[in-house]
């Protein structure tokens, strides 16, 4: 894949620069600041931007500003947020604002390489990843409405794995059940959360965005 890094720490640039070389990607850019992202991905159209959320000059959400204008101009280039902090309002804002290709990471979590790697694969495939921690922000600070309201439990656990971009066979594993049971559960909140099948419509990532923005 064609990668753009947005990282003002030049030691973080240089190990994800390096850590994806090897894994086979391009990067076809390496900056420090939100207006050099900006700029790169407009030259560039990569397939994804990983993208700091506090970058220069006020360290502040430049980064995540930054991915909501790249996310506005160039809806087709996935975004993965690597971050320090979990900023949920930022993260909903950049959620909502299409059907998929979203990824927010927290730098500490992040110790496989791997996955690492599966999760810029599953932005760049217009899914989503997001970190644990993330999820429990977003879903600490979502007023659920009465459609979400209807999930049950367990309904809800599965469908924070699967904002967590989780495949049906890993969720499975972690409830220990099989994964005719896990689509039966995803069956169910498709139908709850009023989600028809569609050609066009990615279901899942749908469902995620409706779980999430419901506040």
């Amino acid at each position: 894949m064609r990668i753009v890094i947005a990282e003002d720490a030049a030691v973080i640039r240089a190990g994800l620069r390096e850590i994806l070389t090897d894994r086979g990607h391009e990067i076809v850019a390496a900056v420090g600041d939100a207006d050099a992202l900006l700029a790169a991905v407009g030259a560039h159209e990569p397939d994804v931007a990983i993208v700091d959320v506090r970058m220069p000059p006020d360290h502040t959400d430049e980064g995540l500003r930054a991915a909501i204008a790249i996310r506005r101009a160039h809806p087709k280039v996935g975004i993965l947020v690597f971050s320090q902090y979990v900023e949920t309002r930022y993260a909903a804002d950049l959620l909502s604002m299409g059907s998929g290709g979203v990824g927010y990471l927290l730098k500490d979590r992040v110790a496989d390489v791997a996955e690492f790697n599966d999760a810029i694969t599953r932005v760049a495939a217009g899914g989503t990843a997001l970190d644990p921690e993330v999820v429990s922000g977003l879903l600490n600070a979502t007023r659920h409405g009465a459609a979400v309201d209807a999930l049950t439990p367990r309904e809800h656990d599965v469908l924070a794995l699967m904002a967590e971009g989780r495949s049906n066979g890993a969720i499975a594993g972690r409830f220990c059940v099989s994964e005719r049971a896990v689509e039966k559960h995803i069956s169910n909140i498709f139908s709850k959360l009023g989600l028809p099948p569609s050609d066009s419509d990615h279901r899942r990532v749908l469902a995620v965005l409706a779980f999430l923005n419901d506040r």
